[in-house]
């Protein structure tokens, strides 16, 4: 039994992934590269740009930016990008301070940012991104999650599997940092606004990545991560994958509509985009990430 449990992991996702045509790196459990594999296309030769630049902020992004900018440096020599994650609040405030030329984002730039620092930053948005709630393998008997059920679970009203048909085991509710995209939004969608619950039977991780490996060890844990991290097949082995209000959590509900935990992934610039972040933005909408990296990857694709 887990009781007054809280735990704050370490920064480790937001150490940076050096991209060039030779080195990759990724820290498990993200999607690795082997998700990608078959589905690399290169840019145009008038698309490739020389420079350095850093892309930072949602995690829920950071697997489709990171393939896409190994597919970009693979095929221009002179192009070096750095994929970060931290969130999507750190990739907001981090663009608007000049520290990354670009931010990702799960949410709008004016819920994170005071006015003038918001309307400084351009919108890119490139891909639609769903996020899918996730039990530990031990909680049985649960495969659907109204939203009213998970209401109750995420403020606290209900404690035990056993109030939405699972098994005699206090609910574990793994949360993301006050900065986390992924947060806003399940509050925003499912919870209607309303607060979670703090303390008591809940833990806190910085990162989709660090909350499916905390959700695959806590046992009666429960939390809500984005569609690649669960698609990925080592990390789906797992995991307990729920329905929404009776609907699956997959890329063909989400682009219909039908399936309402999902919205725009937003990559920021400050001011408009110049160099090699316009020519890497220039290539996140052609069609070799629109129709191909993407969908394989768990988004929905912005241009059809």
């Amino acid at each position: 039994m887990l009781n007054g449990i809280r735990r704050f992991s370490a920064l480790a996702i937001t150490a940076a992934v050096i991209v060039s045509a030779c080195s990759s790196s990724g820290a498990s459990p993200s999607p690795t590269a082997a998700s990608s594999n078959g589905m690399s296309a290169a840019p145009s030769a008038g698309m490739c740009v020389t420079g350095s630049i850093t892309s930072g902020g949602s995690t829920a992004l950071q697997p489709l930016v990171d393939a896409a900018a190994k597919q970009y440096v693979a095929a221009c020599q002179g192009a070096t990008i750095s994929v970060q994650g931290g969130g999507s609040g750190t990739g907001l405030s981090q663009v608007s301070q000049g520290a990354f030329q670009i931010g990702a984002s799960d949410v709008l730039a004016n819920t994170k940012l005071s006015t003038p620092a918001a309307d400084a930053l351009v919108d890119h948005i490139v891909a639609k991104q769903g996020w899918i709630m996730v039990t530990n393998k031990g909680v049985t008997g649960v495969t659907n999650l109204t939203t009213a059920q998970a209401h109750d679970i995420w403020t606290g009203k209900t404690t035990n599997w056993k109030g939405v048909g699972g098994p005699d085991m206090p609910i574990v509710v793994i949360l993301r940092p006050s900065s986390s995209g992924t947060r806003a939004t399940f509050k925003k969608i499912v919870l209607g606004g309303d607060s979670e619950l703090t303390g008591g039977q809940t833990l806190t991780e910085d990162s989709n990545g660090a909350v499916t490996t905390a959700v695959s060890k806590t046992d009666g844990s429960v939390s809500v991560i984005g569609f690649a991290y669960y698609i990925d097949p080592t990390n789906k082995a797992q995991l307990n994958g729920l329905q929404l209000d009776g609907v699956d959590a997959t890329t063909a509900d989400m682009s219909a509509g039908t399936y309402k935990l999902s919205a725009d992934g937003h990559l920021y610039t400050k001011g408009e985009a110049t160099g090699l972040s316009k020519a890497f933005l220039d290539y996140m909408m052609s069609s070799a990430i629109q129709a191909t990296l993407i969908p394989n990857l768990g988004y929905g694709p912005v241009v059809h």
